[in-house]
């Protein structure tokens, strides 16, 4: 391996929230390096939607530092862990997927994973492949190593028991079949975001548990959404997609609380450790125009995905569109007929993700016909009519009422 050790180190340290067990990491790292043998890094996930979004970049990104310093990444898709839904951070218990619906949206996180990942040295894995073999004796057998005591630990569990929200108990399956992928890997290192340190830590003791060496742990930290409040989440509307048009990712990205500018440019893009000193540096100054950082981190993502043209494009066309106060030249067009709700035409036209989006947008104020906002739910369009509805900051659609 070309770096030593404390290159490693520094580089792998960069941005994390925490290192478990930080010693005896140092002690793996150090053999990886005498032995010249790569560690497996692992992550996994669950489809439980067709598209990867910058929240899911930040460990993809760590894993490609560790693609880069020599060592092995193992990706697990879990179509079976998909099936039961990662409790963590959660309220209430998630509606099951199908193995179908699953492995749908399963068939598009390759092509997106290897927008980051180098292909031809990821390993990647379904954990179907070793839980759709597994004998009911042996599912007993891995259910016996943790007690519900153990689970009930849990901060979300725990908060759910004591306001007698139900827990379903395929639910305290999640984080057994999450450390069980990491036997059947032989994982070193396995990366999640802050939320999964329970699940992680476990799999260390199930991987001891069948004579496997435990991993170390590293979690990274949860990327805000473009609100600055929730995590990112497709759920909650406030995501960026990394399959998104340049014009979206460029959009979104220039609508982005100041506050988010450092953390997205330290875990979205491939900013170095020099650049982002002179970025902090630069936020700090009050001769600095945060804008203008925005725009440069709004074309660097868009870059990383879609290309240098492409990002110049979609510099220009928000230039256009919001410092002229230009419409887009390619705004969709629909016909619609007299009744029909609005919040069902965004829903049916992609203005938004889902129905319950549109309806929040419109009582947030978000929503606009011919320049003047709508706060009615219910609200419905009428004979006749053609105007421009302008959802959020970026999004457009002209209709055409018979």
């Amino acid at each position: 391996m070309e770096k030593d050790f404390k290159e490693q180190k520094d580089i792998i340290k960069r941005g994390i929230e925490e290192l478990l067990p930080e010693k005896e990491f140092d002690a793996l790292l150090q053999k990886s390096i005498d032995e010249d043998k790569p560690l497996r890094v692992k992550q996994g996930f669950d489809p439980t939607a067709p598209d990867i979004h910058l929240g899911h970049t930040v460990c993809l990104r760590k894993l490609k530092q560790f693609q880069e310093l020599g060592h092995q990444v193992v990706l697990i898709i879990g179509d079976y862990t998909g099936m039961v839904g990662d409790p963590s951070d959660k309220n209430e218990t998630r509606p099951r997927l199908t193995h179908e619906e699953v492995m749908a949206n399963a068939k598009t996180y390759e092509e997106q994973f290897f927008k980051i990942l180098d292909k031809d040295r990821t390993e990647v894995h379904y954990n179907g492949e070793w839980f759709e073999k597994l004998p009911f004796s042996e599912v007993m057998n891995l259910a016996s190593k943790f007690t519900v005591a153990r689970m009930l630990e849990r901060d979300d569990f725990s908060k759910r028991y004591k306001s007698e929200k139900p827990i379903s108990i395929h639910e305290f399956f999640y984080p057994l079949m999450q450390g069980y992928d990491s036997v059947a890997i032989k994982a070193d290192v396995e990366i999640g975001a802050t939320e999964q340190k329970f699940n992680l830590l476990i799999a260390r003791k199930i991987q001891e548990e069948f004579n496997v060496k435990p991993q170390c742990v590293l979690t990274m930290p949860v990327l805000p959404g473009t609100d600055g409040k929730m995590r990112m989440s497709k759920s909650t509307g406030n995501y960026i997609g990394i399959n998104e048009t340049p014009k979206d990712i460029y959009g979104k990205t220039m609508s982005i609380p100041d506050e988010l500018i450092y953390p997205y440019f330290e875990l979205a893009t491939e900013a170095t450790s020099e650049e982002l000193i002179v970025i902090k540096n630069s936020l700090e100054s009050s001769d600095t125009n945060p804008m203008e950082l925005k725009k440069q981190l709004a074309g660097d993502l868009v870059k990383l995905y879609h290309g240098k043209e492409a990002a110049e494009k979609a510099e220009t066309e928000f230039t256009n569109q919001f410092a002229k106060g230009d419409l887009p030249d390619d705004i969709p067009e629909v016909k619609a007929v007299e009744g029909d709700l609005i919040v069902d035409l965004m829903a049916a036209n992609n203005i938004t993700t889902s129905k319950g989006e549109a309806r929040r947008l419109i009582t947030q104020g978000g929503v606009r016909i011919d320049g003047e906002k709508i706060f009615e739910i219910d609200h419905k369009v009428k004979s006749g009519s053609e105007f421009i509805l302008k959802a959020g900051k970026r999004r457009f659609l002209k209709i055409s009422v018979e």
